[in-house]
């Protein structure tokens, strides 16, 4: 009994120096999925909405930014306290209210509809530079992982549109600050 319980007190003992060696050998990419992991992939691709679309408030600037699991647009709105959004995929890109076709480059396309104009009524000048169905202005996205076209969609009773071409239906997210709304786009399903 002695001699069973010796040699299976050996074969556990050697199972968990082979278990510390692996472990050890495989540190590396124990670290990589860690790195992967602290990608945010639960986004989903679903319509988001959020506050009213009908700003009082105006577009200053559109930008974007690279990261390492998303691609950013931030839409600059000072003093626009909570800014309403809504933001969804669609399988072509029409201005409103005249339904517009408007070409978008990549393999999906985000409307992303602002609660702000892109022009002073009162003062009769634009706030926000774009032109209805043109890139937008001063953003560039070649060499983005994720985002492949913008096109201004222009904006209608206080709401500014975009169409923000994809390289694919990617989960997104939507943040609401006092000052701006940012649409990030993952770079995939499982980054």
């Amino acid at each position: 009994m002695r001699g069973i319980r010796a040699a299976g007190m050996a074969f556990v003992l050697a199972g968990a120096m082979l278990g510390t060696a692996a472990g050890t050998a495989g540190a590396a990419p124990a670290e990589s999925s860690r790195t992967a992991a602290a990608c945010p992939t639960g986004w989903g691709s679903g319509a988001k909405v959020g506050g009213a679309l009908m700003g009082g408030d105006h577009l200053v600037d559109i930008r974007t930014g690279r990261h390492e699991c998303y691609d950013r647009m931030v839409f600059d709105i000072p003093g626009g306290g909570r800014i309403g959004y809504q933001v969804q995929y669609v399988n072509r890109f029409h201005a409103d209210p005249s339904g517009q076709y408007i070409p978008v480059a990549g393999g999906a396309i985000l409307n992303i509809g602002i609660g702000a104009w892109s022009y002073d009524l009162e003062a009769g000048v634009p706030t926000y530079p774009g032109e209805v169905g043109e890139h937008l202005p001063s953003v560039n996205v070649n060499g983005y992982t994720t985002f492949r076209d913008t096109r201004f969609g222009g904006t209608y009773e206080g709401e500014t549109q975009v169409g923000l071409g994809v390289r694919a239906r990617l989960p997104f997210r939507v943040t609401q600050l006092d000052d701006r709304v940012v649409v990030d786009v993952a770079h995939s399903w499982t980054s």
